[in-house]
């Protein structure tokens, strides 16, 4: 459920299956917050969770866009890396973690709440990317769209497409669909949640081979060549240098000065 102003849509409620949320996890808290602060416009509202742990919430037009925090000790003993975290919307986030273990998953973190906010799972599907799930209570996640500094898209990049794209479609009821009006020779497989084109999978040859699977978030911009070059002025590094691509748009890969990687997506006009 949503409802639109001129410029953006107010997000009221996230159907299941759809991307509802977005989470940093960075190395440099105060680094990341001026960052994504200047290249996306976002206001910071830190929540203290502790005595060693801060949360922030970023917004535009006073809604949550997106959060971050600082890895935690354990996190980095692992070898975890600074890095964007996508949340799936659930029903039920016990049933959906226990679906996805019967799915050959495996559950890093079992269901847990999270005050009174709602109940989450951290899973790793069965080729290896890493998302969360998210049972909304009290916050229903991101609640602003279809303005720049907003979650518009997620690709998944893995070794094993046919897999994934069955895993995803047994547990949210995604339908994967080819891409045939756009370059029905491209490879690229869209991700089709209800009457929703949320993501998609790359195809092998766009992949990075050094990457483990993983998820990448897309952020909606106006003008991305700009918004590249302010993220390049800003420290970060340019993965793929804004790229056009006909009748879909501009697309750009970053990496934060952290590392934590992300894309800029500016949509093509309409003839």
């Amino acid at each position: 459920m949503a409802y639109t102003s001129p410029a953006m849509t107010i997000i009221e409620k996230h159907r299941p299956g759809s991307f509802c949320w977005i989470e940093l996890a960075t190395t440099d808290q105060d680094a990341a917050k001026r960052f994504y602060s200047q290249l996306f416009g976002w206001a910071v509202r830190d929540m203290p969770m502790g005595p060693d742990f801060t949360y922030t919430l970023f917004q535009l037009e006073g809604k949550d866009a997106a959060a971050g925090y600082t890895l935690r000790a354990e996190e980095r003993a692992q070898g975890v890396p600074p890095h964007w975290m996508i949340y799936v919307a659930v029903e039920n986030a016990d049933d959906t973690a226990k679906r996805a273990s019967e799915l050959g998953a495996k559950v890093c973190a079992p269901p847990f709440d999270v005050g009174t906010f709602g109940r989450m799972a951290v899973i790793q599907d069965p080729t290896g990317a890493i998302f969360s799930i998210w049972q909304a209570k009290g916050g229903i996640g991101i609640g602003i769209k279809d303005t720049d500094g907003t979650l518009c898209w997620a690709d998944l990049g893995t070794p094993d497409r046919e897999r994934a794209g069955k895993f995803y479609s047994d547990l949210f009821g995604w339908e994967i669909v080819a891409d045939k009006d756009d370059d029905p020779q491209s490879g690229y497989l869209h991700i089709k949640n209800g009457e929703d084109f949320i993501g998609g999978i790359l195809p092998p040859e766009h992949q990075n081979p050094n990457a483990p699977p993983h998820w990448l978030p897309y952020f909606q911009v106006s003008d991305c060549a700009a918004s590249a070059a302010k993220a390049k002025e800003l420290g970060a590094n340019l993965y793929l240098e804004p790229m056009f691509l006909e009748n879909v748009g501009t697309m750009s890969v970053i990496g934060d000065p952290q590392r934590a990687v992300f894309a800029l997506f500016q949509t093509a006009r309409k003839p």
